[in-house]
């Protein structure tokens, strides 16, 4: 019976202590506690389906076309965005970040190529999980979207190293940190992809990504210079730059985003695009075998990690991925 007083005595002193933080906590809205507890009273129970807003998300599949696998096209793009939109979830995190603590920093890193891990192994669906033949018909409805046109991927980009990294490579010994952001940006690797195949000019695609998100994008790059995950890692320590532990999986990040998510792209591209030895156009307009492939592009967040053989070999894998689909 005693403990019992005891453990109740323990509870109500727990609960007048919580009480007093809601006070302290409310006290500057304008109403106190009594009135949020009224409303508390009065508040429905949450269900799972209203938390996660089920039914909007199960109505966001909207196919321009009958044929049934555009829905998986559709449903597959849109998990792949709510994974860029967790990997930046945890980039923010570490752009933001002025511990410089180790642990901290390889926590997020290890978080990021995770999502990368799940995007990287479920994309399967893409490529063999569709009719080529009913995929080929639907797309030519989709024209001029394409998957090029994913903001939050060059967000992704813009986030994990500076600029000058991401000028395209015959261009990159050019530019350095002294050019400016403008300057960087129109230089970007992945404008000279969006290209048309036939005049070089600039396709659709790339015209209505660049008059939607070009602002945002230059914005969001003047706001992270200097404080990029590259530039976080070069502000540590010079025992933590040492870490082994972060530094693989800084090249594992480096891997997932730069290599091994392009090469499934590519493998998905030469399934549908590629046949009897004939390319056929990406929805985009796009240049996919001059796009896609990551030796080509030789895109590296991280560069100054590597070997100097390691650089030369950077993405040659791609190479494999094509003709030797199995080891993949």
């Amino acid at each position: 019976m005693g403990e019992q007083k005891l453990l109740k005595m323990k509870n109500k002193e727990k609960i007048d202590s919580q009480i007093l933080k809601l006070e302290e906590k409310y006290k500057d809205s304008g109403q106190d506690l009594s009135s949020y507890l009224d409303g508390l009273l009065y508040q429905r129970y949450l269900t799972y389906w209203e938390y996660i807003h089920l039914d909007t998300l199960l109505s966001l599949q909207v196919p321009r076309t009958y044929f049934p696998d555009e829905e998986i096209f559709i449903m597959y793009h849109q998990i792949t965005e709510l994974y860029f939109k967790l990997i930046l979830h945890e980039q923010k995190q570490l752009v933001d970040d002025k511990s410089q603590n180790i642990d901290f920093f390889i926590e997020k890193a290890r978080r990021i190529n995770s999502y990368y891990q799940a995007l990287i192994s479920s994309f399967s669906i893409m490529i063999k999980g569709m009719e080529r033949e009913q995929f080929l018909q639907y797309r030519m409805a989709l024209l001029p979207a394409s998957g090029f046109q994913s903001a939050q991927y060059r967000m992704i980009e813009i986030y994990a190293t500076s600029m000058e990294n991401l000028v395209h490579h015959t261009e990159r010994d050019r530019f350095s940190k002294k050019n400016t952001i403008e300057e960087l940006y129109e230089q970007i690797y992945w404008k000279k992809g969006a290209t048309d195949v036939s005049t070089g000019e600039k396709t659709l695609t790339l015209k209505q990504f660049e008059y939607r998100y070009t602002p945002r994008l230059i914005r969001i790059a003047k706001q992270v210079k200097d404080s990029t995950i590259w530039d976080k890692f070069l502000q540590l320590k010079p025992e933590n730059q040492d870490n082994k532990e972060l530094i693989e999986a800084l090249k594992t990040l480096d891997l997932n985003a730069n290599v091994n998510w392009p090469l499934m792209h590519m493998g998905s591209a030469h399934r549908y695009l590629a046949k009897d030895k004939k390319q056929i156009n990406a929805t985009g307009g796009t240049n996919w075998k001059e796009y896609l492939p990551p030796s080509f592009q030789k895109v590296i967040f991280f560069p100054e990690l590597y070997t100097k053989e390691e650089l030369n070999n950077w993405g040659k894998q791609w190479v494999d991925h094509i003709f030797n689909p199995d080891k993949v």
